[in-house]
């Protein structure tokens, strides 16, 4: 996975190492993204929340507006605590 990160990206014909994360549309994203998150789903099943995600994308099911607030920044702030990710 390292060697992956460290390999660089291709911009108009030359290479250039990458500054932060994986790169976008790299095949190791979705899997990382997986990897990471797999706690984020595990907290959205412990809340009995109805969801659907697909490596960094996800999206939640509710009834109102109201309780897709609420739910949203409760959710953000445990990314931000837990897995240190900024939404």
């Amino acid at each position: 996975i390292r060697a992956f990160l460290k390999a660089g990206v291709m911009e108009d014909g030359w290479v250039k190492p990458n500054k932060l994360g994986v790169p976008q549309g790299d095949p190791l994203s979705p899997i990382l993204s997986n990897i990471y998150l797999d706690k984020m789903d595990k907290e959205l099943e412990q809340r009995g929340l109805r969801f659907v995600r697909y490596a960094d994308d996800c999206n939640i099911f509710f009834k109102s507006g109201k309780s897709a607030k609420r739910v949203m920044n409760s959710i953000s702030s445990w990314l931000e605590r837990k897995l240190f990710l900024k939404v």
